[in-house]
């Protein structure tokens, strides 16, 4: 069994007027040509992880293996192998056309002219940036210009992609068709391996073969989505919507295991893991005593987000 990645024992810390842990014992293997998940709150240290495997940063202690090479030693054999997208970032040159800067891009890593002028042409029409293929860069909005990041990650054809909130902030039609080019660049060859962090959930559970759930610097579990989801038997799910309410309170009530609350129009909508569903009458009388009203109260079916709340105590955010 071939590995992309390799982790052990691995921690960094960061030294300044206060000591920081970022990352502390991390074990973790991904086998070559896996979709793997990394999901984590903020803060969590996924960010840190990433960029160790990517060989922008060296570990504390403990080691990290990418392809085979230790990232502390073979930094120089890795960097060709691989390459990074995050949703959101600002690259390329602003005077120069789409079509120029993933030319630019394709060149650092060595792409021959022609191969490279053939996947220019493939991606922009598969990230439906045709249009805008010879449009200056500062002329195209926030959207397309993270298609044209998302596209320069894969014109490289890298052997190990990782993707850091690669559908923050697009519109559904582009973000599912990113997710279809994502599951469709995986499983056209085995030896890609991608591996994505997302603050969707539903994105992780349709695209992932497994998921690492990460907090405060350690890995909390890892498995496939419904290997995980198999964990939660022994939990229920509510969904509760109220009007406008402090909901802080209520994962400190006896039998909630975790609380995820959002703003919705006209109050929240706040998903429970309770592990004692009594627990649920607490819930609603702490609801009203803080001034809110429950609106609707439903039981759900497990997800993904269930088992992150359970593990983390709250959601993503």
């Amino acid at each position: 069994m071939a590995y992309a990645l390799e982790v052990s024992s691995l921690s960094r810390t960061f030294s300044g007027k206060q000591t920081v842990v970022a990352l502390e014992n991390v074990d973790l293997k991904v086998e070559e040509g896996e979709l793997f998940g990394l999901l984590g709150p903020n803060g969590a240290g996924k960010t840190t992880l990433i960029k160790i495997l990517s060989t922008l940063l060296l570990p504390t202690t403990g080691t990290a293996k990418v392809l085979g090479h230790d990232v502390a030693k073979d930094a120089s054999k890795i960097r060709p192998l691989i390459n990074m997208v995050s949703g959101g970032e600002t690259s390329g040159y602003g005077l120069l056309t789409v079509r120029e800067n993933l030319w630019m891009f394709s060149q650092f890593y060595g792409v021959p002219g022609r191969v490279a002028r053939q996947r220019i042409d493939e991606l922009l029409k598969a990230f439906g940036l045709e249009d805008k293929a010879d449009a200056k860069v500062r002329t195209i909005s926030t959207g397309q210009r993270q298609r044209m990041n998302i596209i320069r990650g894969f014109v490289t054809d890298p052997r190990l992609i990782f993707l850091d909130e690669p559908t923050l902030g697009l519109d559904v039609t582009t973000s599912r068709a990113i997710r279809e080019y994502i599951r469709d660049w995986v499983s056209s060859d085995h030896g890609r391996t991608l591996l994505l962090t997302t603050h969707y959930m539903k994105e992780a559970e349709e695209l992932c073969d497994r998921v690492a759930i990460i907090d405060r610097g350690t890995i909390l579990a890892c498995d496939s989505p419904a290997g995980l989801k198999r964990r939660m038997n022994h939990a229920s799910t509510f969904v509760l919507d109220t009007t406008p309410f402090d909901a802080a309170p209520l994962s400190a009530i006896r039998g909630v295991k975790g609380v995820s609350a959002e703003d919705v129009e006209g109050g929240k909508r706040i998903r429970l893991v309770l592990d004692d569903e009594s627990a649920i009458s607490d819930v609603i009388s702490t609801v009203v005593s803080r001034g809110g009203r429950v609106v609707a109260l439903n039981k759900a079916e497990t997800t993904l987000e269930d088992v992150f709340i359970e593990l983390v105590g709250r959601g993503l955010g």
